[in-house]
């Protein structure tokens, strides 16, 4: 299967991490997506509203599979080698899920504070996205 991971171009943090799974997964599973990239966004049928609330993962082969912020940091884990054993780790930790949830809510909301913002947006080197001709349909043959 493959994923997007769309994410905050914009925001260092975002950026970070997404260069990290980019260097770790060599674009095996995941391409990426910058939540500023419109076209792509529409195609998913996700608003600017939607982006606010956190990164979100999209399965390609089923896009209405979807998860998002706290949810989609740890299907990502899951998704990496070893990572199912981690996050089942994670979980069977009392409270864990609830704090990590708040923890990522505090991040993504105070992210710019914290670790700034870019004045241009990241392009990933296993960027998902739709042509820029809109006579062309975004595909998912891009994996």
């Amino acid at each position: 299967m493959s994923y997007i991971v769309i994410y905050d171009g914009k925001c260092n943090f975002c950026v970070t991490f997404a260069q990290l799974l980019e260097g770790f997964d060599q674009g095996k599973q995941f391409k990426y997506c910058p939540m500023q990239d419109e076209k792509t966004l529409q195609y998913f049928s996700i608003s600017p509203a939607d982006c606010e609330l956190g990164m979100i993962l999209i399965n390609v082969d089923q896009p209405g599979q979807r998860w998002q912020g706290s949810n989609a940091a740890e299907e990502i884990a899951r998704l990496l080698p070893l990572g199912d054993l981690l996050i089942q780790a994670y979980r069977a930790i009392p409270g864990a899920k609830s704090l990590g949830d708040r923890g990522y809510e505090t991040l993504r909301d105070r992210r710019y504070d914290w670790f700034g913002a870019r004045e241009q947006t990241y392009t990933p080197l296993h960027a998902f996205g739709c042509p820029p001709s809109s006579e062309k349909p975004c595909e998912s043959s891009q994996f």
